[in-house]
């Protein structure tokens, strides 16, 4: 079977049998793929870091490390994890194929390889790499969109990226599983985002909004929302973006909810972001010291536009955190 246009890559071999290096090199190349070889895990990490790899095929009992080390170590770094990886094994039991599957191995071949079993696999596992790579790269002209909203007014220079990182460690403490936590560190960046629908004039003034234009500011939450919702991958961030301007009394938009009808994850971006501004130098104040802006933040607590507990765990993050605090 041929690979049709399009689907084609690189595939790293990693195998310590030269004979079996070249069968499936052989194989591979003939479909059109462009195949690299190793002799052991040592070679394969380091083919891994200089090129742009689409799929492993790895022996298992190869030496350092063993195919299922490399594939663990693959799996666990942000920068190759998503790469496909097929185990080449010779070894039968169920033990040996769940402790594969414990690695994160995408995939099992039984040596000797059967060519049109390796080809569909091979064929099957880079087809669901290139969609992945398509709706990496989606997520990533969102992020760049994100940042050049960022980029038009100096006063907010590393805003997102900090917002990022206050709301991870605070989604950490709050026991909030990986997807919400993955969730706010992707809202962090493009909360945002539905501001390139408003008006320069509106979005960079450095006086009071009027009502005409406080409604047009307003209608970024919901216009952030919908730019972002075609992507299955943000269904969790959806609510952080369109939820983050809504108070804990019900006088905040778009939609005035109240209390916990706020989804737990934009009560706790809304506090970072909050803090953030407080202790970040502005056209018409320098930054807070840290205890002036709890101060702040405790009042608006009283006047009912915060949830209390969760400003109560992040002022444990900061103040016992020096690392989380932003640069002056």
């Amino acid at each position: 079977m041929s690979a049709p246009q399009g689907h084609r890559g690189t595939i790293l071999v990693a195998d310590d049998n030269e004979a079996n290096c070249d069968l499936l090199s052989s194989l591979l190349s003939a479909e059109g793929y462009q195949v690299v070889c190793v002799a052991d895990g040592q070679q394969a990490l380091e083919q891994l870091n200089s090129d742009t790899i689409d799929l492993a095929l790895l022996d298992v009992v190869m030496p350092r490390p063993t195919g299922f080390d490399l594939c663990q170590t693959m799996k666990s770094k942000p920068e190759t994890r998503l790469i496909p990886v097929i185990l080449l094994t010779s070894l039968n039991s169920d033990a040996d194929r769940i402790h594969g599957i414990m690695c994160g191995a995408n995939d099992f071949l039984n040596k000797p390889v059967n060519k049109h079993e390796l080809l569909a696999r091979v064929y099957s596992l880079l087809r669901l790499k290139q969609f992945t790579d398509e709706l990496d790269n989606a997520e990533t002209v969102l992020f760049s969109l994100a940042l050049s909203i960022e980029a038009k007014d100096p006063y907010t220079e590393g805003h997102c990226d900090r917002l990022s990182k206050y709301s991870v460690a605070l989604g950490e403490k709050l026991g909030l599983p990986e997807d919400l936590r993955v969730a706010l560190r992707r809202g962090g960046l493009v909360h945002d985002i539905g501001k390139l629908a408003v008006p320069e004039h509106i979005l960079l003034k450095p006086g009071p909004l009027t009502p005409e234009e406080r409604k047009i500011m307003e209608q970024h939450t919901i216009i952030g929302e919908r730019i972002c919702s075609p992507l299955r991958s943000f269904r969790h961030v959806l609510p952080i973006i369109r939820h983050h301007h809504e108070k804990w009394d019900g006088s905040g938009y778009p939609d005035g909810l109240e209390r916990e009808q706020i989804p737990l994850t934009a009560r706790i971006l809304q506090i970072t972001d909050i803090y953030d501004a407080l202790t970040t130098d502005r056209p018409y104040r320098q930054a807070l010291p840290l205890e002036n802006a709890f101060t702040i933040m405790r009042e608006e607590v009283k006047r009912g536009w915060w949830d209390a507990s969760i400003l109560d765990e992040f002022e444990t993050i900061v103040l016992g955190s020096v690392p989380l605090q932003p640069a002056r």
